[in-house]
C-alpha cells in the first residue's frame, strides 16, 4: 500500500477507496441504482467539484474543438467500480483522479503556496545557454557540425553556388570559411537539415532506432523537416552534459503526430476561411489566406512570401493544419512574392482600413522574418499608408463615428532562437525606420513577438539579435507553449528570468492543443493552473510595480540595463508579465473553466467560458456553453514525468485545480486610450452593425 500513486494498481486503488472512503463504498454495495448512489454521494461530498461532476453525469456534451458527442458517466463509472470486480486490464487513470478528487472534496483542500525558496531551487536545475560551461559545450557542437558541413559540401561539384569549397583548400583553410559563413542565415536555410538521416549524421548518429522509425515514417508522409545547423548545433549528443528534452521536443516528431498527419483538422476553426463567408469567429474574409481574424481589434496578416516558411517546424506548431495543406510549406524559393503580391497586398490594406474597430496588426506566417528585408520594407511601407490615410479620414468623421487607428504592430517569429543571424544591420535599420515613421501618426506599440521554450535556447547569438531589436525601439515579447518538457517544476520559472533578464517580456503562456497529434507533448490544464498559482506567483507585481516596468520599457532606448535595476532595487527574482490560456477554437483564448466530468480513459472535460475582459466578434453571443476533452489524463502525464527523471510527489497538488479564471491583462498589453470615441459599429462581420 506504500506503492507511489503512479504505479497503483486496480486492486491497490480498491483497497484505498475502502480504506479512505468506506460510507462511500458502503453506499455503493447498497444503493439500487446510480441515482440512488448520487443522491448518497451529494450527502457525504457536499463540495464544489463534487456537486458538479454529479450534475453533469448522464448529460451528453458536445467537445468543441473535435465537434464530436460525448457522454458523461464519471460518477456512473465510479458506482460500477465499488461494486463490481473490473477487469484487470482497464486503466486506472479514471480512478486515481477520482481519487484524488474526493480525498480533496474531503479534506477541503485549498492550494497550499509552494515557498519561494522551493520555487528558486527548482529554478536553478535550469541553465541557460549563457551559461559558460554550456557555451563551451555548444561551441564543440559548432566545430563538430562544420566538420560535417565541410563533407557535405565537399562532395559538389558545381561552382554556381555562394557556398563551394574547392577541393585543392585544406582542411584549415575550408574551416575558416565555413566559420564565416556560420554568421550568415542564408547559409543556415541554404544548407538546413531536410532529412532524418542528415539529422543523425550531424548528431553523430546518436538518435535512437525508435526515434529513426517514427522520422523516417514522417517523411514518408510528406512531413516538412527544415532544422538550421545552429540550432541542431543546441542539442547535447553526450546525453550527459545538459537537459535538452525540450529542445529535442520541438523538432523531434512523435508517433501520434506521423500517424494523424494528412487527417487534421484546424483546432483555430476561425482559420477555416471561405470566400464570402463568415469564418468561425463571425468575421468575413478577403479571399485568400492572408488574414487570420478572432477579436474586433486585431488581425493577422500573413504574407505571400518566404514568410510562410518558418526557421523550422515545431513539433506542436498551432498551424500544422497549413502545413499539412502546404499553404505554409519549407519551398523557399518558390515562396518569394509573385507579380499578383502587391495587388493583393493593396487590397488586404484596403480591408483594413475600411474596418472600423481594428487597431493591431499581427505580420507573422509561418514567421514574419522569414520575408526578405525588400518584402518587409514593403509591408512596412504598406501598412503605414494604409494606418495614415485611415487616421486622415477620421478627420472628416464626427465624434461617435471615428473608426479605430493602428495602434500595434506585431511581427511574429521564432528566428531570434532558430537562426539569429537573421536579425542583421539591414533589418534593424528598416525595423527602426518604421518605428520612427509609425510613431508620428500613433502607432506607438511596436513589438517583436517571439517563441522561447526553454532557457538554453537564450544563446549568446540570440542574446545579440534580442539587443539589435531593443535598439530598433522595439519591445520584444515571447510566447511560450507549455509541452511536457517545459511543464517540468520551475522550468518556466528559469525560462521567465532568463527572457526578462535579456530584455524579453513573457507575453502568453499557451496550454498545447489538445487534439491527438499532440498527445505527446501535452500537458493538461490542470498543471498550467497549478504553475500558475505555485511558482509564477512569485513574480507578479502589483499594480503600482507594473505602470513602473511598462514605463521603463516604454520610455528607454535600449531598456534592458533599466528592466535588471528595476527586478534588483524591488527585489524581484523575475517578472511574470504573462497570461496562461487556452485558445479556445472560434472564440480566442481563456483560462476561466470548472471540471465537469473524467472519461473512462481519465481525461477530464472541461466548460470554458470565453474571456470576458477582451471585446469579442457578435457571434460570441451565440455561442453556448463550450466543453474541451483534454487528450490525455493526469496520471498518464505525471508517468511521463517519472520517465524523465522528475520526483512526481512534487506535482501532486495539481490533481486540486479542476477550475480557474482567466488573469487580468498585463498593462504593457493595453492600447493606449485614443483621443476620441470609436464607434460602436462593427463591420466585416456576419450580420454587422449598420
Amino acid at each position: 500500500m506504500n506503492t507511489l500513486y503512479t504505479h497503483w494498481t486496480l486492486k491497490e486503488l480498491k483497497k484505498r477507496f475502502v480504506i479512505d472512503f468506506p460510507q462511500m463504498v458502503q453506499a455503493a454495495k447498497e444503493a439500487v441504482s446510480a441515482e440512488e448512489f448520487k443522491q448518497k454521494i451529494r450527502e457525504l461530498f457536499p463540495h464544489d467539484t463534487v456537486l458538479r461532476l454529479i450534475n453533469y453525469d448522464g448529460q451528453t456534451i458536445t467537445d468543441f474543438s473535435t465537434g464530436k458527442d460525448v457522454h458523461i458517466q464519471t460518477i456512473v463509472l465510479l458506482f460500477d467500480f465499488l461494486r463490481n470486480t473490473v477487469h484487470p486490464d482497464k486503466n486506472t487513470d479514471l480512478f486515481t483522479d477520482l481519487y484524488f478528487i474526493f480525498r480533496n472534496a474531503r479534506n477541503n483542500v485549498h492550494h497550499k503556496p509552494v515557498t519561494e525558496t522551493k520555487v528558486m531551487q527548482w529554478a536553478k536545475q535550469w541553465v541557460s545557454g549563457l551559461n559558460s560551461d554550456i557555451q563551451q559545450l555548444r561551441e564543440a557542437n559548432k566545430q563538430r557540425i562544420i566538420s560535417k558541413l565541410i563533407q557535405r559540401l565537399g562532395r559538389r561539384l558545381s561552382v554556381n553556388t555562394p557556398y563551394y569549397l574547392p577541393q585543392f583548400r585544406s582542411f584549415e583553410e575550408k574551416q575558416k570559411l565555413v566559420n564565416e559563413w556560420w554568421n550568415n542565415h542564408r547559409f543556415h536555410l541554404h544548407m538546413a537539415i531536410k532529412n532524418p538521416d542528415e539529422l543523425n549524421f550531424y548528431l553523430d548518429k546518436t538518435l535512437s532506432e525508435e526515434t529513426m522509425r517514427v522520422l523516417h515514417d514522417a517523411k514518408k508522409k510528406n512531413i516538412p523537416f527544415f532544422i538550421t545547423p545552429y540550432y541542431a548545433s543546441l542539442l547535447d549528443t553526450t546525453g550527459n552534459s545538459y537537459d535538452d528534452k525540450a529542445l529535442r521536443s520541438y523538432i523531434l516528431y512523435s508517433r501520434e503526430l506521423v500517424d494523424t498527419f494528412g487527417e487534421i483538422k484546424a483546432w483555430e476553426k476561425e482559420d477555416e476561411v471561405e470566400a464570402g463567408k463568415a469564418n468561425a469567429a463571425g468575421w468575413i474574409l478577403p479571399e485568400g489566406h492572408n488574414i487570420h481574424r478572432r477579436y474586433p481589434e486585431v488581425a493577422i496578416l500573413i504574407p505571400d512570401s518566404a514568410g510562410r516558411a518558418c526557421g523550422g517546424l515545431c513539433a506542436s506548431c498551432q498551424r500544422m493544419y497549413d502545413f499539412q495543406s502546404q499553404r505554409l510549406n519549407f519551398n523557399l524559393k518558390e515562396l518569394y512574392p509573385k507579380e499578383s503580391w502587391p495587388i493583393k497586398l493593396k487590397k488586404l490594406m484596403a480591408y483594413f482600413e475600411e474596418d472600423r474597430q481594428l487597431r493591431d496588426i499581427l505580420i507573422t506566417g509561418g514567421d514574419a522574418l522569414m520575408s526578405r528585408n525588400a518584402t518587409l520594407r514593403n509591408i512596412f511601407d504598406a501598412v503605414y499608408k494604409m494606418a495614415l490615410q485611415k487616421k486622415k479620414a477620421n478627420e472628416n468623421r464626427p465624434e461617435g463615428d471615428k473608426f479605430a487607428e493602428i495602434q500595434r504592430i506585431r511581427l511574429g517569429t521564432r528566428l531570434p532562437v532558430y537562426l539569429p543571424m537573421r536579425v542583421d544591420e539591414e533589418l534593424i535599420s528598416i525595423l527602426k525606420e518604421f518605428r520612427e515613421k509609425a510613431s508620428g501618426i500613433g502607432i506607438t506599440q511596436l513589438i517583436v513577438q517571439t517563441h522561447y521554450q526553454t532557457p538554453l535556447e537564450m544563446t549568446k547569438e540570440s542574446r545579440e539579435a534580442i539587443n539589435r531589436i531593443i535598439s530598433a525601439g522595439w519591445i520584444v515579447t515571447n510566447q511560450l507553449v507549455y509541452n511536457v518538457a517545459s511543464s517540468r517544476r520551475g522550468h518556466t520559472v528559469a525560462l521567465r528570468k532568463t527572457l526578462i533578464n535579456n530584455g524579453v517580456a513573457p507575453y502568453y503562456t499557451f496550454a498545447v492543443k489538445g487534439f491527438h497529434e499532440n498527445y505527446a507533448v501535452y500537458a493538461p490544464i490542470s498543471r498550467l493552473m497549478q504553475e500558475r498559482a505555485e511558482e509564477k506567483i512569485y513574480g507578479t507585481l502589483n499594480e503600482e510595480g507594473q505602470e513602473e516596468f511598462v514605463k521603463i520599457l516604454r520610455n528607454n532606448i535600449p531598456y534592458t540595463k533599466e528592466v535588471n535595476n528595476f527586478l534588483q532595487r524591488e527585489k524581484y527574482p523575475f517578472i511574470a508579465t504573462d497570461r496562461s490560456v487556452l485558445n479556445l477554437p472560434g472564440i480566442g483564448k481563456s483560462m476561466t473553466f470548472r471540471l465537469t466530468g473524467v472519461t473512462d480513459e481519465g481525461k477530464r472535460i472541461f466548460c470554458f467560458d470565453h474571456d470576458t475582459t477582451r471585446r469579442h466578434s457578435p457571434v460570441i453571443k451565440d455561442i453556448g456553453k463550450i466543453y474541451i476533452t483534454e487528450n490525455k489524463s493526469i496520471l498518464a502525464y505525471l508517468k511521463q514525468l517519472e520517465e524523465m527523471g522528475e520526483d512526481v510527489r512534487a506535482y501532486e497538488s495539481v490533481w486540486e485545480y479542476t477550475e480557474g479564471m482567466t488573469e487580468p491583462k498585463f498593462k504593457l498589453y493595453e492600447y493606449p486610450e485614443l483621443p476620441f470615441h470609436v464607434t460602436e459599429k462593427i463591420n466585416h462581420v456576419k450580420n454587422p452593425t449598420p
